[in-house]
């Protein structure tokens, strides 16, 4: 999990994966945290990011640094605690212009049940499970 945290993190943006109507959408998104021993990411609730996650919380992330790419499948599972959304917001404070802890909007969401495959085409894909 660290090691996914770490490649997220320096890649800065990534690729989240959702369902809607039985559709995929996609869209970047830039936030990740370590909080609680889980991996988490951020929304507001008011986008239709976060009630696709809601009815169907079944994600696949997607990010790529230049030589290797990363693939998360995982179960986002909103934390509906305060200290979940701070920690985040302490990681991303640019955010506080739009989110503040408590706020109702202010959504994280713990990635579990993940299976990440890092790939390149150079080696081959190696998968770690947290």
């Amino acid at each position: 999990m660290e090691e996914v945290y770490e490649f997220l993190k320096a890649v800065g943006t990534y690729y989240l994966a959702t369902v809607e109507n039985g559709r995929p959408r996609v869209r970047p998104f830039g936030t990740v945290d370590l909080f609680d021993g889980a991996l988490t990411i951020q929304t507001g609730l008011s986008k239709p990011v976060a009630q696709q996650i809601k009815a169907e919380p079944r994600v696949e992330l997607c990010a790529f640094d230049g030589t290797r790419w990363l693939r998360v499948a995982a179960d986002a599972v909103e934390d509906p605690r305060v200290e979940a959304q701070e920690h985040m917001l302490e990681a991303y404070p640019s955010l506080r212009a739009m989110y503040a802890p408590g706020d109702g909007n202010t959504a994280v969401f713990r990635l579990v049940n993940a299976e990440a495959t890092f790939s390149s085409f150079t080696a081959a894909p190696r998968t770690v499970r947290f």
